[in-house]
């Protein structure tokens, strides 16, 4: 598609932008993937229409405002890309417009303020953590709370797990045969922290050595996906000091951090890190994909167990991990491995949406309970904190009480039951 953006003026990330500008033809293939075209049904509330209302702003002859609001309601789910025939990279122009629009566009009072909140406590395990036991005064609170307050009080759960550490050496045992390196995540360790034992737990028995960078950080993916580029930057900086260059590989267990981490070349660009950035992401894999690449030692479960697998967003379409996490769960002798309908839909969460779009998160998040609850399953197995989180609380509101685990949970479990 032609395309007269001034490039220069929009700094460092104008060049990307641009490049997914020009490659989208318009042919139309990504709306059936969109869930927003799903809920709104409006043109504009497509990867298509976003793209001609970014290139117009960009161009200069459309107004940031007129295009934010249909900006704002993309969860960022990527679920275009895949279904794109032109190969439209669409993560390289909505994060970085929004990055870009953040020092144009002005929101309300009410929406800067949750916005805060939410940068000023998620990224950082312990204000989240006391923000988290202030739930039960929201709790009490939320029905004279603004109504786009509430859906950030219903994530919180009545009662916070117990707080969990971790040595910085994990040693592998038997005979070693990889050494990682593992983000631990923010919000994780505050609402589900049994994640990270779990995964350690898989990785050592499988021979595998796990270190903990100690001043590792926030993967930056809030700031980033909601335009804040100096702190997304601050964030990927830190973990580029942080972690190690003596190891195989920098594993990661919430689909939304590994996406972030192989986007700082994009967070970083234009700096003396990019580079750096650039050789980093390489090195980022999810722990899905390296223990389904180098092998699982053989477990087993003693009952049969029917459990339903749901793609996190930014694991199938991001990072396109779909096929690893299946085979390590039917590599699990006595499990029945369900597909839920319509898979490929987001189920709402993407980070910050449920505050800034309650309704669509809603929605979405119901919509998918329902198709869990199809499957006839046991238990529901995912990758990534936000959409458990999101999944636990549509579920409940479905009268279930079906466990949801992280996939690093299940296959912990069956080495305990063998």
């Amino acid at each position: 598609m032609f395309h007269s953006i001034p490039i220069e003026k929009h700094g460092p990330l104008g060049a990307p932008m641009a490049q997914a500008v020009s490659a989208c033809v318009h042919c139309g293939f990504c709306l059936a993937a969109c869930p927003t075209y799903r809920e709104l049904g409006q043109e504009m509330d497509t990867p298509r229409g976003r793209i001609v209302l970014m290139k117009e702003v960009l161009e200069g002859t459309m107004s940031f405002a007129a295009a934010q609001p249909h900006v704002d309601r993309c969860l960022g789910c990527l679920a275009c890309e895949p279904a794109c025939p032109s190969g439209v990279s669409y993560r390289d122009l909505i994060s970085p417009f929004r990055a870009v629009a953040q020092r144009h566009f002005h929101r309300t009072l009410g929406e800067r303020l949750r916005r805060f909140i939410a940068a000023q406590t998620i990224p950082f395990p312990s204000r989240f953590r006391f923000a988290a036991r202030l739930g039960w005064l929201g709790h009490a609170l939320a029905p004279v709370m603004p109504k786009k307050w509430r859906p950030m009080l219903e994530l919180i759960p009545d009662r916070l797990p117990k707080t969990e550490s971790w040595p910085a050496l994990n040693p592998a045992k038997g005979e070693r045969r990889a050494r990682v390196a593992l983000l631990l995540g923010c919000a994780q360790q505050v609402l589900d922290p049994d994640i990270n034992t779990a995964t350690i737990d898989v990785l050592t028995r499988n021979g595998i050595e796990v270190i903990l960078p100690p001043k590792q950080g926030c993967c930056g993916g809030l700031a980033w996906h909601t335009g804040d580029l100096g702190a997304a930057q601050k964030f990927a900086r830190n973990n580029l000091e942080a972690f190690p260059n003596d190891v195989d590989a920098i594993l990661t267990n919430a689909a939304g951090c590994g996406s972030a981490m192989h986007e700082y070349h994009l967070i970083l660009r234009g700096t003396d890190r990019e580079a750096q950035a650039e050789r980093f992401r390489h090195r980022v894999v999810d722990v899905s994909l390296f223990l389904a690449k180098i092998g699982l030692r053989e477990q087993r479960l003693e009952r049969k167990i029917r459990i339903a697998y749901h793609d996190a967003c930014h694991l199938a379409n991001a990072q396109n991990v779909r096929r690893e996490p299946r085979s390590l769960l039917r590599a699990i002798a006595g499990l029945d491995l369900v597909e839920i309908a319509d898979a490929h839909l987001c189920c709402g969460s993407a980070g910050s949406y449920n505050m800034d779009q309650p309704e669509v998160a809603a929605s979405l998040g119901e919509q998918k309970a329902r198709a869990v609850l199809a499957t006839g399953a046991e238990v529901l197995a995912s990758g990534n904190i936000g959409c458990l989180t999101q999944l636990r609380l549509h579920l409940k509101k479905c009268g279930s009480q079906i466990p949801v685990q992280h996939t690093m949970q299940v296959l912990r479990d069956s080495y305990q039951e063998s």
